[in-house]
C-alpha cells in the first residue's frame, strides 16, 4: 500500500471540510482514458490499492496505469474504550485528500470498452463518486 517514506510532521491538525473544486490535477496528462472525481472526500491507501488491483486485471499485459493521487495525510486513531484526555492517538493510516474534478487514475494501451469496464469496476472500490472520461484530440 502507498504511504510516505518520510514526513515532516508525523501528526497533522484537523482542518475544515474539503471545499471547492480541483484547480490542479484536473486534466488527463499521461493516458488516453481516466477516472475523474465528481465529489470530494478522503481516499485511503487501502482503497487506492484495491482499485489498482481491479484495473490491473482488465489491463493485463496490454496497457499502462497511472495513479494520480497519493495518500500523504496521516489519520490518527485511539484504541477502543479509551477515555478522553489522553492525548492524540497514534497514526493509523494515510489518506489522499481528493477535491471534485481531480483525476484519480489514467489508463492507456487498451480499447475504450476495456478501459470503461476497468474504471467502472475500480469506481466501486472508492468512497467518492467519479466518472469515466477520455482524452479529446484537438487538431488545429
Amino acid at each position: 500500500m502507498l504511504a510516505p517514506k518520510k514526513v515532516k510532521h508525523r501528526k497533522w491538525q484537523k482542518t475544515d471540510q474539503i471545499k471547492g473544486k480541483a484547480t490542479r490535477m484536473n486534466n488527463i496528462a499521461f493516458g488516453q482514458f481516466a477516472l475523474k472525481a465528481i465529489s470530494a472526500g478522503w481516499v485511503s491507501s487501502r482503497q487506492i490499492e484495491s482499485a489498482r488491483r481491479v484495473m490491473t486485471r482488465y489491463v493485463a499485459k496490454g496497457g499502462k496505469i497511472w495513479i494520480r493521487i497519493f495518500p500523504d495525510k496521516p489519520i490518527t486513531a485511539h484504541g477502543s474504550e479509551m477515555p478522553m484526555g489522553k492525548g492524540k492517538g497514534a497514526v493509523d493510516h494515510f489518506v489522499a485528500v481528493v477535491k471534485a474534478g481531480t483525476i484519480l487514475f489514467e489508463i492507456s494501451g487498451i480499447s475504450r470498452d476495456q478501459a470503461h469496464e476497468a474504471m467502472t469496476s475500480a469506481n466501486y472500490k472508492l468512497p467518492i463518486r467519479s466518472k469515466f472520461i477520455e482524452k479529446t484530440s484537438i487538431s488545429h
